[in-house]
């Protein structure tokens, strides 16, 4: 009979005991108490304990869907169902039935509050099972530099394993010791960003810089490390213009290796030169939708591989077509041609637009193309830009094989130093300008294919670049390929570095004034050819 009252007391003794207190609920019971900074500083103790469930909870919070329920003031989830509340716990999810609009209050949250709630889930995430959680919330982590978020990121980062979420903890941790370290962290954390070139960086110590309340010490290490920082900065924007350069004077170069031909070859100021690159540019558009019209979607990556023969012959056969109908009937008077290519350049621009409109046609790049990749501190490389330096440099090194190595070269530079010799050795001078002349359109025709890839196409295209290769040509030595290389190169980085002081516009005005200085100096060019013809 004991051993039973024992047995009941034992059982009664347990049924009354009270339950195990939750904290995260006696936390959340509070919220509705005081003010807006009540309510942020007991989001912080929420954030404190770590637990997982507060995570949907503060969203709740942050969404207006925490109200107090009027009858017995409990903290409860509402969300809508019609006209009325449907009630569940915020912690449990346990179903509480529906209440009227009247019956509910809802906890209202203002910036301050929200931003409690924002770095609370930051915190609480960085203990999540999920990696790209974790990661996410890590890279939040830079903006919250407060004690509470500190201690949290160390703890992280004790217990973190994977490495790409370490890196990111790391770099999170170090803002967090600016912003709420002792000085003496705060300056440890300065040492290790002074190297980083990441705009942020560089805008988080310039607001330490300009803090009132920030230490001397600091102030001093923020303030060398800030010039470190521009002083690299200057040398990658030194080496991004001079990129930046090279990929323009590929885009001169690819314009003016065909001018450099023909008006080497034969000193036709060709004004409808900028036309057969324009003319390369639609040839493109033309293969593409041909591609997109006729072909299955998986090679339309293939297009611009396909669109460099096609524009190549479009823009060689009617540059032949040209010199046979009305060029070759005015060598040696050149204002007469420059006047007859003008009128061409119009007849062709005209006939563009009566085909394909006047608005600007869209080239899509190719997804080989597509993108780029940073080498360091924001700095992009794009893959069109380095695609176009490399094809240019191809076509440079076909357009030299050719000249160099062919019988139909040798015919060219034949006739380049002497026309009236290459004549009495028997060789078809008018064959050869009329190869020649195709060979240069041609060569355009392909710069047309690589604008097209950095730019809309429209029947302007070859305007924009005509007065360019000119120059180009000009200044490296008429006639000369690696004159033009050079001058190309130079003029493309010339400009990269004048832009940012003078603007697009003066900075072109101020080229063009040093390259008229140049040729005063030096008539020929960079590079003159010898054994000009006796005639010239």
């Amino acid at each position: 009979m004991r051993l039973v009252i024992a047995i009941l007391a034992g059982l009664l003794a347990l049924g009354l005991a009270p339950a195990q207190a939750d904290p995260l609920a006696d936390a959340v019971a509070k919220l509705p108490e005081g003010g807006y900074s009540d309510r942020a500083a007991q989001i912080e103790v929420i954030a404190g304990l770590g637990d997982p469930r507060a995570i949907p909870l503060l969203a709740a919070l942050s969404d207006g869907d925490l109200h107090v329920r009027a009858s017995d003031g409990r903290v409860v989830l509402a969300k809508r169902d019609g006209r009325d509340y449907a009630l569940s716990d915020p912690i449990s999810g346990e179903r509480l039935g529906t209440a009227g609009r009247g019956d509910t209050d809802k906890i209202k949250v203002n910036n301050r509050v929200r931003g409690a709630i924002a770095e609370a889930l930051v915190q609480l995430k960085l203990a999540s099972p999920d990696q790209a959680e974790r990661l996410a919330a890590a890279a939040d982590a830079v903006n919250y530099g407060s004690p509470a978020m500190l201690a949290r990121l160390r703890t992280a980062l004790e217990h973190e394993q994977a490495p790409e979420v370490k890196g990111a903890l790391q770099s999170a941790m170090i803002a967090a010791e600016l912003a709420a370290g002792t000085p003496q962290e705060r300056v440890a954390a300065i040492e290790r960003l002074s190297g980083s070139l990441d705009p942020g960086v560089r805008a988080l110590l310039g607001q330490v810089l300009n803090d009132a309340n920030t230490q001397p010490e600091v102030k001093a290490a923020a303030a060398k490390a800030i010039d470190k920082i521009e002083s690299q900065r200057a040398w990658l924007d030194a080496g991004l213009a001079v990129f930046q350069g090279v990929s323009l004077g590929s885009i001169l170069l690819l314009a003016a290796i065909g001018l450099a031909i023909t008006f080497g070859v034969m000193g036709v100021i060709n004004m409808a030169h900028g036309e057969m690159i324009m003319l390369g540019a639609y040839s493109t558009f033309v293969v593409q939708e041909a591609f997109r019209a006729f072909l299955p979607a998986s090679v339309f990556d293939l297009y611009l591989i396909a669109a460099i023969p096609v524009a190549f012959l479009v823009a060689a056969l009617t540059g032949m077509a040209m010199e046979r109908s009305v060029i070759r009937f005015l060598y040696n008077r050149p204002l007469e041609t420059l006047l007859a290519t003008w009128g061409i350049s119009l007849i062709l621009q005209q006939a563009v637009r009566s085909v394909f409109g006047a608005t600007n046609q869209e080239v899509a790049n190719p997804n080989w193309m597509s993108g780029g990749f940073e080498i360091i501190g924001g700095v992009v490389l794009t893959y069109n830009r380095l695609c176009i330096i490399a094809f240019c440099l191809i076509v440079l090194g076909l357009v030299v094989l050719i000249l160099r190595k062919t019988h139909f070269g040798l015919e060219m530079r034949a006739v380049t130093q002497n026309r009236r010799m290459a004549r009495s050795m028997g060789i078809d001078s008018s064959r050869v300008d009329a190869l020649t002349f195709g060979l240069g359109s041609g060569v355009a025709g392909i710069a047309g294919v690589a604008l097209s890839q950095v730019g809309n196409v429209s029947p302007n295209l070859g305007q924009l670049y005509i007065v360019d290769s000119f120059m180009v040509v000009v200044f490296g030595g008429v006639g000369n390929l690696a004159g033009t290389f050079v001058a190309a190169m130079s003029l493309g980085v010339l400009n990269k570095f004048l832009e940012p002081v003078a603007g697009a516009v003066l900075g072109k005005v101020v080229v063009l004034v040093l390259v008229i200085l140049f040729i005063q100096r030096r008539p020929r060019g960079l590079f003159a050819l010898k054994g000009r013809s006796e005639e010239a």
